[in-house]
């Protein structure tokens, strides 16, 4: 496994929504290139993309149409098999579609919708802080991460998927999707950029995952 990644570019799409600067400096520990940017030449150049937000999904859809890069972006990802990885909202934004504060269409990328977490009385909204998961897919994620590992939520919204794109749930209360991935597309409902070390290995594998990608393209 890679400790150092010099040789990867990565962009992380800049929509005007999330703590853009948290993603670029844990992906900056591993030597990684790191472009913060929605400059679609910079994105079509690049190795992977990183997705991350904060707030609300049809604020981030909507900036997403005005920058047009909607359909460039899904083009690199489904036709050429760029690596992606979402967080948090940009994880929700790969459904299919929403239903915070209105109905609005996501990306597209895997199948499924973004619902408010139905809580019992002793859970409160937002899902804000640490959280154990049961990971369902070790590989390539979740590698050397076990179910006890903790890592930080904050959100009041779940990604309602099929099993068979979910590999890590969260309790709280209930089941919730803490992370899909469907071919070279993943995301994950927590942040790994603010969860220590277990959410730095989560990033370590995104990229040795991407490394592994693009050795797969020679």
């Amino acid at each position: 496994m890679s400790l150092r990644f010099n040789n990867i570019d990565i962009v992380v799409i800049d929509y005007g929504m999330g703590n853009l600067r948290s993603v670029q400096n844990a992906l900056i520990r591993f030597g990684v290139n790191v472009n913060i940017t929605n400059d679609l030449s910079k994105i079509i150049k690049s190795d992977a993309l990183v997705l991350p937000g904060v707030g609300a999904f049809g604020e981030a859809i909507s900036n997403l149409q005005l920058l047009k890069i909607i359909d460039p972006i899904k083009d690199q990802i489904l036709s050429n098999k760029k690596p992606i990885l979402g967080i948090c909202l940009g994880m929700q934004l790969l459904a299919e579609s929403s239903e915070e504060k209105g109905n609005h269409q996501g990306l597209g990328l895997i199948e499924g919708t973004v619902k408010k977490i139905k809580t019992l009385e002793n859970h409160r909204l937002p899902h804000i802080g640490w959280n154990d998961i049961k990971v369902m897919k070790k590989k390539p994620l979740f590698n050397k991460i076990i179910s006890e590992d903790a890592f930080y939520f904050v959100h009041s919204y779940e990604f309602k998927a099929s099993k068979k794109y979910i590999s890590s749930y969260t309790d709280y209360g209930k089941g919730i999707t803490a992370s899909v991935q469907k071919n070279n597309i993943f995301g994950v409902q927590f942040h790994p950029e603010k969860s220590q070390t277990a959410g730095l290995i989560i990033i370590r594998n995104f990229l040795n995952y991407v490394e592994q990608s693009m050795k797969n393209l020679c």
